[in-house]
Order: C-alpha cells, then structure tokens, then sequence
C-alpha cells in the first residue's frame, strides 16, 4: 500500500509539473520536448531528486508514447497519399538522406564509437521533429505557403524512411548483425508494402469495422488494435513503432479523422511521459563532456537540413524567401531522435555517452530551430535577400568564347 501511494505522489506530482512546463513553453514560442527532457534529467539517476517508485510506470507510458507517436503519423496520411508524395518527393528525400544521415554517421566514426554507433547515430541527425515543425508552421502563419507541401513531403519521405530504418536497427543492436538486420529489412519491407497494397484496396472494409459514430468504441477498437499488432510486430523482430505506423495508414476516412481527435490527447500525455522517461534514465552528469561535440554536431547538421529544405524548394521554383523559409523550418529534431537514442539506450550495447550526446543535440536542434524559422520574417533579412537578389541580377552574363 506504502509503494502504491508513493507511486501516485511521484506521478501526480510529475504530471502537474509537466502540465506548468507545457503552459510556459506556449507561452514563451518554443516546444516543450526541451522543457521534459530537462524534467526528467531532474528527477532522474543523477539528478536534483531521484524518483524510485514511479521509474517502472514511466517506462511502460514511455513505450506507449512512441506507439502512440507512430499511429497518429499513419493516420495523417492515406496509402494513396503516401504513395503520390513517394514519387513526388522522392529526389529531395534522397538529398535528405545524404546531406544529414552521413554527418552523424562520420561523426560517430570521428569519435573513436564502432559501426553500431555510427548507424544509430545517423539516424539521429537525419530526421526532422514532425512535431516541433508542425507547430511552428501554425504559430507562423505558414501552412498555406507555397514552400510548406516541400515540407511536409520531406518529412512524409522520413516517416516513410523510419518504417524501414528502424527495424533494421532494432536488429542490429539487438545483435543479430547486419545480415540479421538485413533480413528483418526484407520482412519489414514485404510487410509496409503488403499492408499499403491492402490499405489502398481494402482500406475502407477495415475502416467499416469501426464505428465513427461511438466514440468510446472507437477509441478502445483504435487504441487495442494499435497496442495489438505493435506487441505482434515487436514478438516477430519487428519494430512495435512500425506496426503502430502501419495501423495508422490502413485506417482511412471518417474512421482516421475521429481516432485522431480522439487519441491526440493520449499522445501528448504519454509522448510526454516518453521524453520524461529518456531524461529519467540519463545521468546529467554525463552531458557537460559532450556538450561541446554535440555543439558542434549541431551546428553541421543545422546547416545541411537547411541546404536540404533550400534545394527541394528551389527544385519546384520556389522563391528565394521561400527557399529559406522551407530549410530553415526543417532544423529541429525532435521526437523521432529521441526514440532511435532511446533504442539504442535499452539495448545497452552501444556507446554509453550516445544517451548524453543525443539528450543535449535534439535540445540545441529543438530550442534554436523555431528561433531560426523566425529569420526570414525579420526586416534585415528580408533587405539582405533583396540586396542578394540585386547583385545576382546585376552580375554580368557569361560570354562564350
């Protein structure tokens, strides 16, 4: 009765102190991903007080987190969508690819870490936070822009990517190596390609067994079935992130918009708890040694998402303010680099300082990419794109021979 108590007073307690977090980061513009990773390293092994009790609570929540962050992707988006923005946007997410997963991968390397190190890593540093951009394009004012379906493909390539990406890296860590990980590819392959072809001809039939007119049915048939095939994906080497995903695109019409109304707030309550979960079992006093090198990772990695954003958007004529405005938007990571860190973290077989290096990259990507989608707003900006634009204009012409 004694630890049931103490567990209600550490998770209460930690709850209302991220529902403060959340009110103060809206207030102030910026993500509060930030402000739970900081609560969490708090209240973690190392930290100002250590919460005992509740550690266990939060790991089953932080699981239930990404499987909730996974299904709410899939349902954004219908198989035929999916399939369209493949083929459209499949050259700038190649370019993505390139530009962002190989800095963190030789940046591993550079460090002395083995090959293990360097794929998670890589993955880390490629993807953009869906989250984090998604809000900024809100509070922004720039969903209708011309640059933001760019963005939004660049990131549907990415979440299209993680269903491939993450099993093979839960393979790998889990030491089955790279032929093991390479089989697991092939059935994670066969398997988002079997489930796309059965969403596109049969989706509306699975959608038919839920009731859109019964909310509560709805939320527990949604959330079971979720919670199911992740559990299966996971059993069968599968990742349960990608099972999630998986749910998510297969259910389609009023079925998909009435589960996302419904599960929106379970995501943020236990994506929060996730966060929370990943500063918990990160000791603070592992991040000042890394706080340099994670600096500097930032700093590379900031500049080729914005190369990445520039050139997608420059390849469908977009303007030069638009141009920036797509690059810059794509900086922060977020919640996806998080859950490759936290794979690593729980297979124990990685770099032990990976955890410190990831927790203190995503809070530099994730504090200073929204204050960077804010430049090309500024009026000094803005003159010195003009002044660019006149001097382009103004060089003279190249004279053949």
């Amino acid at each position: 009765m004694h630890e049931t108590t103490t567990l209600l007073v550490e998770v209460g307690a930690l709850l209302f102190l991220l529902g403060l977090l959340g009110r103060l980061s809206r207030r102030i513009g910026l993500s509060p991903i930030p402000l739970y990773l900081l609560a969490g390293l708090a209240f973690g092994h190392g930290g100002l007080l250590t919460l005992n009790a509740s550690e266990e609570f939060f790991a089953v929540g932080a699981e239930i987190g990404v499987i909730l962050l996974l299904v709410m992707l899939g349902l954004e988006y219908s198989a035929n969508e999916l399939v369209g923005n493949l083929r459209a946007a499949a050259p700038a997410g190649l370019i993505d690819g390139v530009l962002n997963a190989l800095p963190g991968a030789a940046f591993a390397l550079l460090l002395g870490w083995d090959w293990v190190a360097a794929l998670v890593l890589a993955g880390i540093t490629w993807i953009s936070s869906s989250g984090v951009i998604a809000k900024v394009l809100s509070d922004l004012g720039r969903l209708g822009n011309r640059e933001t379906p760019v963005i939004l493909s660049i990131l549907v390539i990415e979440d299209l990517a993680m269903a491939f990406y993450l099993p093979l890296l839960t393979a790998v860590l889990a030491g089955s190596g790279l032929l093991g990980g390479g089989l697991t590819l092939v059935v994670a392959v066969g398997t988002v390609l079997l489930v796309l072809v059965v969403a596109i001809r049969y989706g509306n039939l699975i959608s038919t067994a839920m009731s859109a007119k019964d909310p509560e049915a709805l939320l527990l048939g949604v959330l079971g079935m979720t919670l199911l095939v992740a559990g299966i994906a996971a059993k069968l080497q599968v990742s349960a992130a990608v099972g999630a995903f998986l749910v998510g695109i297969a259910l389609s019409g009023p079925v998909a918009h009435h589960a996302t109304e419904l599960l929106t707030p379970l995501r943020d309550l236990f994506a929060a708890v996730f966060f929370v979960f990943f500063g918990l079992v990160t000791d603070p006093r592992d991040i000042p040694p890394v706080l340099l090198p994670a600096l500097a990772l930032a700093i590379v990695t900031m500049g080729t998402k914005t190369l990445t954003g520039y050139l997608a958007a420059r390849r469908v004529g977009i303007g030069e303010p638009g141009r920036w405005r797509a690059g810059l938007a794509l900086v922060p990571r977020g919640e996806f680099s998080i859950v490759i860190a936290g794979l690593a973290v729980a297979a124990g077989s990685v770099e032990p300082k990976l955890a410190a290096l990831a927790t203190a990259y995503v809070l530099i990507t994730v504090v200073t990419g929204p204050m960077l989608a804010r430049l090309p707003d500024f009026a000094w900006f803005k003159r010195w794109l003009r002044q660019r634009g006149a001097a382009q204009q103004a060089r003279p012409a190249a004279v053949p021979d």
